[in-house]
């Protein structure tokens, strides 16, 4: 559009100050023949619009919005058209504690009161993208600082909406996935309204106050004295069953000995067992007897 607003000028001084002057009315062809240059280079490039990938181009008229859509690529259009490119790449939105690690300087963390009336601070992580087909009507209704109207406030507020359902515990312990999921759910229904996409909600970190933190750490610390306990019972117990089945193996041996063995038949077990010790290499004479009858056995025979 400049171009032509140049060379519309260029012909505008080629018609007036050169026919004024009859020392430069030679140069009147010339000054034509740059202003007409000029103005079919303005056209030429007003025509032409190229939409890098991952972008999309929204037309404007005398500013009125068009529904149509420009992809990626080189269009031909009507010059008096105004092209805005928005980005339909995913991009993210951080709301972090951590100084210069978000979008905005500073502590930007999210506080939210629980039910118990415990204040929380939340890090967070919004990734979303524009919808492209939707591309004009989030131009028209909201603008391209969509990032400041929609993105940003819409989660910080339901996110604290929906954290008044949860006890501080809660949101740190075994009900954290649940509350992502719930607070995910609501942020995406009013994305999609406003033709963003919302593609996922990372919840990076919740800060719970100091009291609740030593309380946790005092649950946790209890538990695993519990269970240490129940281990040290459980092989206490072991032990005790291994005890009773030996006394009780020990107890059935003495028994069977006891009632299945005679004098007589101990009597004769003894005597064969020295007999073949006598009988052995190292063996002389061994004497053997009850009462006063003995029994003289010689290694020798």
């Amino acid at each position: 559009m400049a171009l032509i607003i140049l060379g519309i000028i260029i012909l505008i001084l080629s018609a007036v100050l050169l026919k004024s002057n009859a020392a430069l009315q030679k140069f009147i062809p010339v000054g034509r023949i740059v202003g007409v240059v000029f103005i079919a280079l303005g056209i030429i490039t007003s025509c032409v619009k190229q939409i890098d990938a991952g972008q999309v181009g929204v037309k404007i008229l005398f500013g009125s919005i068009q529904n149509d859509i420009m992809g990626s690529g080189l269009h031909f259009i009507n010059p008096l058209l105004d092209v805005k490119k928005l980005d339909v790449k995913t991009q993210n939105y951080t709301m972090s504690g951590v100084n210069d690690e978000g979008q905005k300087a500073g502590d930007d963390a999210i506080k939210v009161l629980t039910s118990d009336g415990l204040e929380v601070t939340i890090d967070l992580t919004v990734l979303y993208r524009i919808v492209a087909a939707d591309a004009p009507k989030l131009l028209r209704e909201t603008g391209d600082d969509y990032r400041d109207k929609i993105v940003r406030p819409i989660t910080r507020t339901k996110i604290r909406d929906n954290a008044v359902y949860y006890q501080a515990v809660d949101l740190f312990g075994n009900k954290r996935d649940e509350f992502q999921q719930r607070i995910y759910k609501s942020i995406e229904d009013d994305f999609k309204k406003r033709g963003l996409m919302l593609e996922q909600l990372l919840v990076r970190n919740i800060t719970l106050p100091n009291s609740v933190k030593a309380s946790i750490e005092s649950k946790i610390n209890a538990e695993q004295d519990a269970k240490k306990m129940e281990f040290v019972l459980l092989k206490e117990k072991q032990e005790a069953e291994r005890k009773r089945v030996e006394a009780q193996g020990i107890a059935d041996y003495q028994r069977i000995i006891n009632t299945g063995l005679t004098d007589q038949q101990l009597q004769y077990e003894q005597i064969k067992a020295m007999k073949e010790l006598a009988l052995s290499a190292n063996a002389k004479v061994i004497v053997m007897g009850k009462g006063n009858t003995p029994l003289i056995i010689d290694g020798k025979q």
